[in-house]
């Protein structure tokens, strides 16, 4: 029978917050293991060419100085077989070929860190330099267009009685975690361990075998802690390579971290796209038709491709669609995925068409998305397993005061400052996977729960002890949750909002079978005030097993065991993922509403307020996904109004590789009014446990319900983010 609950859903501090702010959380970085040398990454200053000469005399004439390996000295790595790390991965000194600016061209070891950066100084490298191609602008597709069609999108646009044909441009983001990426790599014999920033010790562990030709058995991943990663930290990098194979040259454990202008170039980042849209309606507002065009940034050597088309496909019922997605390769290096990727950069063209379109017709745009609201996914003919998005909309209107909206822009003042309201909708896939769980049940009464999963900030270990502690009929202070190292059993990669839904399931299903060893147990030893009950009607709360409705009778995990002569029980759990064959088409969604004042002179934007409203199935830590939610409203501040990272396509170099010069927001562009509010409802279609994933909707709308206030408060449409001073003037 079901457990009594009482840690899902109460609204409970971190495990580990005492460690964390009291500087104890233990990173990869910190990690110093006997005889420890440290490696300086020497990086290309030019974006195109081969590399013609590398002096290292200087260099290696400084005291300290271990070592300084390039092409020309480094080992020949193994023939790659197998999909990690991905077909066409850049690797680690294998060629004198420059492909992007700032790629690792040497490498220098010393027994300190500042004798490294020195001796890298000393290092002369020459080029035959080619012009890059780093601007996607000017640059050509390679090969065919990912496409998607249904109906005639060109007839039935030609027909349409209202048309939008706008183009929209979105810059090229960074990640810009706390944490930058770093690697400690000890050799014992022929195996490997790392301690490794990655939010994936599996994804690692392959890459790694794979470079080196080892079996997995051989390397040992931990991370147990994680800086922040919105995405750089989801794939192993050519850093990580290379400090495993300078430990291995120098026979010594080998520290290396990136900086954070290296970070600009080693560690991908949201790609830029140019997004030609076009949309066309009745005039009583029911779309007819939509065509998108989408030309994206990705690497000369790797193809990187993610959901930008998604939200176009699908949010909205349009019976005529056609789409198609143009890879344009330039000299840089590979993009990768990036909070809410894909859907949060396809959201802002359409959201904000959306609400051009609303405007033209003179609807309010809430009305205008239920006048288009589908009755089932029509990309895949699936009915939806839950869209509550209608409710998104009307608890977002009442808790945000969208009655108070005028319709017409530039028409709302506060002093200098023009006033302006915006939404969008929102829509994130609900990504599962195979994931396992061991279960431990101690004599003491204690549970120990060990997965291979990672925590790069949203709070795992937290979470799943509350799912753990109710299955266990436990409380949280007597669950440990372990986790981010490859020795334990495996889980997906930690990203694209999958971790609650495969991991904790799985934790479910732990919990769920060693509870049900214990009352087997008990109802077996006739020893037990337990004896012969019908195991359906025992429950356990607090750690101790009792009739359901007779809570006088029963007795605790520690007298049975100790009775018994077990020292513990144990269980493993899984969770099989996502079946192969889709009955339901799986979605969390989102209604975001901002007002933004404009400064009438100036143009400078500000956020006012914020409402998010989520439909994202079961909310096992309200807590920690407010954190969530409300950390991505500033993510969705910086993407629409500050983040731009700027090349100067002369040689490909990155002018603002610094949070000096690469702009996110800080206090001061934080409002103090945020809100989220979450619709409740679960999904036990999608999971055991009826949960959706938050980590990545909760992004995906911002930047446009912003751009859709900015026009409220000015009359100006810009189609293009972030949104400038400049473009407002």
């Amino acid at each position: 029978m079901s457990q009594p609950q009482a840690a899902v859903g109460a609204s409970v501090t971190r495990v580990d917050a005492r460690l964390r702010v009291t500087g104890r959380t233990k990173y990869a970085g910190d990690n110093s293991p006997d005889g420890v040398v440290h490696a300086v990454i020497l990086d290309s200053s030019v974006g195109r060419g081969r590399i013609t000469g590398i002096d290292t005399r200087a260099a290696l004439a400084q005291p300290g100085v271990v070592k300084v390996i390039s092409h020309l000295n480094a080992p020949r790595l193994q023939p790659l077989e197998g999909p990690y790390p991905p077909p066409g991965s850049l690797r680690a000194f294998q060629d004198d070929r420059v492909r992007f600016f700032g790629q690792p061209v040497a490498v220098v070891v010393a027994t300190t860190l500042e004798v490294a950066q020195h001796a890298a100084s000393l290092v002369e490298v020459s080029y035959d330099a080619e012009p890059p191609s780093t601007d996607i602008g000017a640059a050509d597709p390679a090969g065919d267009p990912e496409t998607y069609a249904r109906g005639d999108a060109d007839a039935a646009l030609k027909a349409a009685a209202v048309r939008l044909e706008p183009t929209y441009r979105m810059a090229r983001n960074h990640h810009n975690p706390m944490e930058p990426a770093n690697t400690v790599a000890r050799w014992d014999g022929d195996k490997l361990t790392l301690w490794e920033k990655t939010n994936w010790v599996s994804g690692t562990v392959m890459t790694m075998a794979a470079e080196f030709g080892l079996p997995p058995d051989k390397i040992h991943v931990i991370a147990p802690a994680l800086g922040g990663g919105f995405g750089s930290a989801g794939r192993t990098w050519v850093h990580t390579v290379i400090a495993a194979m300078v430990a291995r040259e120098v026979k010594r454990p080998v520290k290396l971290a990136l900086t954070r202008r290296q970070t600009y170039f080693g560690v991908g980042f949201r790609p830029a796209y140019e997004y030609d849209l076009r949309l066309g309606s009745d005039r009583r507002g029911r779309l007819t038709a939509s065509a998108h065009d989408v030309r994206a940034e990705t690497s000369s050597y790797e193809t990187h491709s993610e959901g930008v088309l998604v939200p176009g496909r699908m949010l909205y019922s349009t019976p005529n669609v056609r789409q198609a997605y143009a890879h344009v390769p330039l000299d840089v290096n590979t993009p990768t995925f990036m909070r809410g990727p894909g859907y949060a950069s396809g959201a802002y063209p359409v959201e904000s068409a959306m609400d051009e379109l609303a405007h033209e017709l003179g609807l309010d745009p809430i009305e205008l998305r239920l006048r288009n609201e589908p009755a089932d996914d029509e990309s895949s003919n699936l009915p939806f397993s839950t869209r509550r998005l209608r409710d998104c909309y009307r608890v977002g209107a009442r808790e945000f005061g969208w009655h108070r909206r005028s319709p017409n822009p530039r028409s709302t003042r506060d002093g200098d400052w023009l006033i302006g309201m915006g939404m969008a909708a929102g829509v994130y896939d609900t990504e599962r996977s195979e994931a396992q769980v061991s279960v431990r049940l101690d004599a003491d009464g204690t549970a120990l729960l060990q997965s291979g999963t990672s925590d790069m900030g949203p709070g795992t270990a937290t979470s799943m002890t509350q799912v753990a502690a109710d299955a266990l009929g436990l409380t949280m202070r007597q669950v440990t949750f372990r986790l981010g190292d490859s020795l334990m059993p495996p889980a997906p990669v930690h990203a694209a909002s999958q971790t609650m839904a495969s991991v904790g399931s799985a934790v479910q299903d732990g919990g769920d079978k060693l509870r049900k060893q214990a009352i087997k147990l008990a109802v077996e030893d006739e020893g037990s005030p337990l004896y012969g009950v019908d195991p359906a009607g025992i429950v356990v709360r607090g750690g101790r097993l009792h009739v359901k409705d007779n809570p006088t009778r029963g007795e605790t995990y520690q007298r049975l065991l100790a009775r018994n002569n077990r020292t513990h029980l144990e269980a493993l759990g899984s969770y099989a993922g996502a079946p192969e064959s889709a009955k339901f088409s799986f979605y969390a969604y989102a209604a975001t509403f901002a007002e933004v004042a404009v400064d009438a002179t100036l143009g400078l934007v500000r956020v006012r307020r914020m409402v998010g409203v989520y439909d994202a199935g079961r909310i096992i830590s309200p807590r920690l996904a407010d954190s969530q939610a409300i950390g991505a409203m500033i993510g969705g501040i910086g993407q629409a109004l500050l983040e731009h990272t700027v090349t100067d396509h002369r040689d490909g170099r990155i002018v603002n590789a610094n949070l000096a010069d690469y702009l996110v927001p800080v206090h001061a562009d934080i409002p103090k009014d945020l809100k989220a509010v979450y619709i409740d409802g679960e999904d036990y279609e999608a999971d055991p446990i009826g949960v959706k994933g938050l980590g990545e909707i909760v992004i995906v709308g911002v930047a446009p319900a912003i751009a859709n206030a900015v026009f409220n408060a000015t009359g100006r449409r810009i189609r293009e983010l972030p949104i400038t001073p400049e473009a407002l003037l």
